[in-house]
């Protein structure tokens, strides 16, 4: 149940909740597995290194037992065979510890993989309530990690029972066999002992693994209510979305309307849309579309180019096609090239009327639109 809505945790989680929670050091963890690992780790290393090990235990027991008489009353040679003892004892001890060592450091990350989060070292209040930890001590939680507890020692138990009775006679036998072979049968004796209860924790983790993996899952479950917040934390609230979106269209109209002036020519709808064309044959190779609007926008381009002596000529076939198939910035299709060709030369023949160098030009008349391109109202 959610904490404070009383909604269920019935949502899956988001990638944005999942990493919230590993960051919280919240993973899926299985102490069993963690236990196997060591466990059949020190087993294969003893059926491996026993042998070798049991001789270097031998060569230690021979050292320490023949000391020389002399050696016995000079301190400093007692101090020095107590160091040479110690060094042989953990040149063999060595490889299994290593061994030990790299099976601890792993088996917590076979799960959940490797995480370090400083949040879990943090101080919190929380642990030191007596009420808090009596609360996890009578919760669900605890009742299931007490009957694992319990079917872990009945399952070892049983498993122990059983290599014992196997392994009767090779115990037995020890007290028959002489010192160097006892040393190494009972090394062999221990790593088999060793792997077959191993064996009994792969049913134990078998177990466990699938359990904390679903218990960490259902932890991170979000309710809808839950889900519907994230969603506007990350995408933002709509009304500021919807702010901010304004705010970006009137800068967008800003920056258009100071690209008016600088255009050759304004085609109109005449009422319901306005395209501004300029054409520079050095930079682009066809006519850019520098400004676009429809209805009051489009009326505001018109106003714009009459302030500045831009040319304005009603053409809607041309208008709007021209505003349905450009983007702002960006030059006119290949199949609009004639037409805007056409205009550009009636433009051309206006400035030069308006220059006192040529007559004034009749209408212009109509652009020929492809019919892919046609819009109609």
């Amino acid at each position: 149940m959610a904490e404070d809505s009383g909604q269920e945790r019935t949502e899956e989680p988001t990638a944005k909740r999942q990493k919230e929670s590993r960051e919280k050091g919240q993973v899926a963890r299985s102490k069993e597995l963690n236990t196997l690992a060591v466990v059949m780790v020190a087993a294969v290393g003893l059926l491996m290194l026993g042998p070798r090990l049991a001789q270097r235990l031998m060569d230690l027991m021979v050292y320490n037992f023949s000391i020389e008489r002399e050696a016995l009353y000079n301190t400093d040679s007692m101090g020095l065979h107590l160091l040479s003892s110690l060094n042989h004892g953990f040149s063999g001890l060595a490889p299994l510890l290593f061994m030990l060592l790299v099976a601890a450091l792993v088996g917590p990350v076979l799960l959940g993989g490797w995480l370090f989060s400083a949040k879990l070292l943090a101080p919190k209040g929380e642990r030191l309530n007596p009420l808090a930890g009596l609360k996890r001590m009578f919760s669900i939680k605890a009742l299931v990690e007490l009957l694992k507890a319990l079917a872990k020692f009945l399952v070892v138990l049983v498993m122990a029972l059983v290599v014992l009775n196997m392994r009767t006679d090779d115990l037995l036998a020890l007290g028959n066999q002489p010192l160097p072979t006892a040393i190494t049968h009972s090394a062999w004796v221990l790593g088999t002992s060793l792997v077959l209860l191993a064996s009994a924790l792969i049913l134990i983790a078998a177990v466990d693994v699938p359990f904390q993996i679903w218990d960490n899952k259902q932890k991170t479950k979000m309710t809808k209510q839950e889900v519907r917040d994230e969603y506007k934390d990350s995408e933002g609230k709509p009304e500021v979305k919807s702010r901010v979106r304004q705010l970006q269209r009137e800068m967008a109209e800003r920056r258009m309307m100071g690209e008016v002036p600088k255009a050759d020519v304004v085609i109109t709808n005449p009422t319901h849309y306005a395209v501004a064309l300029k054409y520079d044959p050095v930079q682009s190779g066809a006519p850019v579309v520098v400004a676009k609007g429809a209805d009051f926008l489009a009326q505001k381009i018109r106003e714009v180019a009459t302030e500045h002596d831009v040319i304005v000529l009603e053409s809607p076939p041309l208008a709007r096609a021209v505003y349905y198939s450009t983007e702002l910035e960006q030059p006119i299709p290949a199949g609009l090239y004639l037409a805007v060709a056409q205009v550009l030369a009636y433009v051309y023949q206006i400035r030069q009327y308006q220059q006192g160098k040529g007559q004034r030009p009749g209408p212009m008349p109509e652009p020929p639109i492809p019919e892919d391109l046609r819009r109609d109202e």
